[in-house]
């Protein structure tokens, strides 16, 4: 199966909301890019791939929250919770190097920590 991602993931585990037709749903971020996220929502309240929303995501050390707008990709759910994959299509600028940048420095530090694992398991 072809990745359609067009960036590279990092593991974020944070509450968000997101607002559909101006309804908030409250969700979980489990994965997140500077071009998207993937989401837990409650199957009764998940959006159907298509759907426009918008996303207030609140980054750690950030003092201003990011908003973006984006569009419901993928959904797969049971009867309790739904996985959702949004794909960001707007967003400030200032907003989107906010984003860019965390993911850039989360991934440095996650590579950077496994550098040390397989650094001490040779030595």
């Amino acid at each position: 199966m072809r990745d359609r991602r067009l960036g590279y993931r990092i593991p974020f585990s944070t509450i968000l909301t997101s607002f559909i037709r101006d309804r908030p749903v409250r969700a979980l971020a489990e994965d997140l890019s500077d071009t998207g996220v993937r989401l837990c929502a409650v199957s009764a309240r998940a959006p159907a791939p298509g759907t426009m929303m918008a996303i207030e995501i609140e980054l750690p050390g950030q003092a201003e929250t990011i908003w973006a707008k984006g569009e419901v990709c993928y959904r797969k759910g049971d009867d309790l919770a739904s996985g959702i994959g949004v794909r960001f299509i707007a967003m400030a600028q200032l907003h989107a190097r906010q984003l860019r940048d965390f993911c850039i420095e989360s991934r440095r530090d996650q590579l950077g920590g496994l550098l040390a694992r397989i650094r001490g398991a040779t030595a």
